[in-house]
């Protein structure tokens, strides 16, 4: 189960539907590794908003029912925080852009912890900015998850 969220000052906006590209392109390398996922419809259908909000304040207990919910045997959660601002020399937009990808047991053990960043003078598209960054990263970052699973898998 891939649940996206995105930090903001007014707290975390987990609207799964405005992740759908950045979604996509990690889903895709899941899939092409062999992994079964679930879409996004799937999820939203199974799990409730608060589930999902709960997720992201590291409430394990409501992370576990989630992931029973659907039968998932791990969560990867994905949180975009931004920061953007104007360059003080170059009078531009710039926005920064971290990434933090963690993989949970069901049991809500952490398997792995994956960050990737970036930034840009492109302006202040947050989520453009965001999905540029997991399109040019996302192949290592699935791979480290994996492999992090992988070794994970050999230590039972």
């Amino acid at each position: 189960m891939l649940v996206i969220a995105e930090r903001t000052a007014n707290g975390y906006n987990t609207t799964q539907s405005r992740y759908g590209p950045h979604f996509q392109a990690i889903n895709h390398r899941l899939r092409a590794l062999g992994l079964k996922t679930y879409t996004q419809e799937e999820i939203r259908a199974q799990i409730a908003q608060a589930e999902l909000e709960a997720h992201f304040r590291n409430d394990p207990d409501a992370a576990i029912n989630a992931s029973k919910k659907l039968g998932a045997s791990f969560i990867l959660r994905g949180l975009i925080t931004t920061q953007t601002g104007i360059n003080p020399v170059l009078k531009i937009n710039e926005v920064a852009v971290h990434m933090g990808f963690t993989l949970v047991s069901a049991g809500g053990k952490t398997i792995s912890s994956v960050a990737a960043k970036d930034e840009s003078y492109s302006g202040t598209d947050t989520l453009g900015m965001a999905l540029t960054l997991v399109n040019e990263q996302a192949d290592e970052v699935v791979a480290r998850l994996y492999n992090d699973y992988c070794r994970s898998a050999g230590n039972k």
